[in-house]
């Protein structure tokens, strides 16, 4: 296996690969659409690979999976700096052979070489497996976000 950082002549793989991970994380709730969303993540990616922010994982010569990474810059200031890990996908075909901790690994360090103080990522609530995957590694809940339909029986 080999992690690279993305170069532009990954950019429609890894699009590729996010709207994958985008269409299977609808069955955890996700509200994104994946192909639906195929222009404005090929924009997003573009500028993260041109910042050298993208992680590709190859197994053989082919992309098995992906990690975007930012730093948090957000409108108010903060006592701690912030890396975001973004979007890790894995093909289900290659789970469970230390491609996403491959990945996650070669994202905390992209944001530690940036000097961040703090690494965050998010996953969907419902998503189980993704959730025990982060907790090995050392991550635990810091925020919690509640969400429920306008239409209830509650309002």
């Amino acid at each position: 296996m080999e992690i690279a950082t993305a170069s532009m002549d990954d950019v429609d793989t890894v699009v590729d690969l996010w709207v994958r991970l985008a269409e299977s994380q609808r069955a955890h709730g996700s509200h994104l659409f994946g192909d639906r969303n195929r222009t404005a993540v090929r924009e997003s990616i573009v500028q993260r690979v041109v910042a050298e922010n993208v992680r590709i994982a190859r197994i053989d010569g082919r992309a098995v999976g992906f990690v975007m990474v930012t730093i948090d810059s957000g409108r108010y200031e903060q006592d701690e700096t912030r890396g975001i890990v973004e979007n890790i996908f894995v093909e289900p075909t290659h789970r469970g052979q230390g491609v996403g901790s491959e990945l996650l690994d070669a994202a905390e360090e992209v944001l530690r070489q940036a000097g961040v103080d703090r690494l965050a990522l998010e996953a969907m609530a419902d998503n189980e497996s993704a959730r025990q995957f982060y907790r090995a590694h050392g991550y635990a809940p810091h925020r919690v976000e509640l969400e429920k339909p306008t239409e209830n029986d509650t309002l």
